[in-house]
């Protein structure tokens, strides 16, 4: 049994957002859950998001987490920085001093 969607939102309500918004993939991935409102498969939402189900199934966990705004790319957080303050400050001042 595929995880439902939530149900404070509808097919309609997801197109006016994929409408609104500037972000290309937010849009796409939008359509693709509107299309689950709509009554399309799973596997239907992953052609119109060209993905696979499994990324549509972490699409729906996102989207039932956070609405629209969860399919919103994040910032991958990246490596931690290898200097802290002390060391910042000295390379700064040696920088400085030439």
């Amino acid at each position: 049994m595929p995880l439902a969607l939530r149900a404070d939102f509808c097919a309609a309500q997801l197109h006016s957002f994929a409408r609104k918004t500037k972000d290309g993939p937010q849009a796409r991935r939008l359509l693709a859950l509107a299309a689950i409102y709509d009554g399309a498969s799973r596997a239907e939402a992953a052609k119109v998001g060209s993905v696979t189900v499994q990324i549509v199934r972490d699409w729906v966990v996102r989207f039932n987490a956070h609405g629209p705004d969860g399919l919103i790319d994040r910032k991958a957080p990246g490596q931690a920085s290898r200097l802290n303050d002390t060391h910042r400050a000295s390379l700064a001042k040696a920088i400085d001093e030439g």
